[in-house]
């Protein structure tokens, strides 16, 4: 099992769900953060006055699937949520050991 998470624009959230649940991945954690990374910040004008915003709101998405569908999560997952511009954001993926739901004590896959 693989834990995928995609840190992405917040606007290219329901383009993203809707190309993963067209693979078949239907569970999914959004949660929404603020970052950045090579695009930095931007600076904004506020009544006269400029100010700087270093943290730039995006969506942090979290799925867990099994092994066998990870290249085709990613995929959707880089198709729908690209741009073409700096900032569309990064994908990770890390193993993962054990899950259960908690209402039946399934395990592992069977549990996602």
């Amino acid at each position: 099992m693989k834990k995928v998470e995609a840190i992405i624009k917040p606007f290219k959230m329901e383009d993203v769900r809707e190309a993963l649940s067209n693979v078949g991945i239907t569970g999914m954690t959004t949660t929404e953060v603020k970052g950045f990374g090579r695009q930095k910040g931007h600076t904004e004008l506020y009544r006269g006055a400029e100010y700087v915003v270093d943290f730039l709101p995006k969506v942090k998405i979290e799925v867990v699937i099994a092994a066998d569908q990870m290249a085709e999560c990613i995929e959707a997952i880089t198709n729908a949520a690209r741009t073409g511009k700096i900032g569309d954001g990064k994908i990770f993926v890390s193993p993962v050991e054990r899950v259960i739901r908690i209402r039946t004590g399934e395990e592992d896959e069977a549990a996602i």
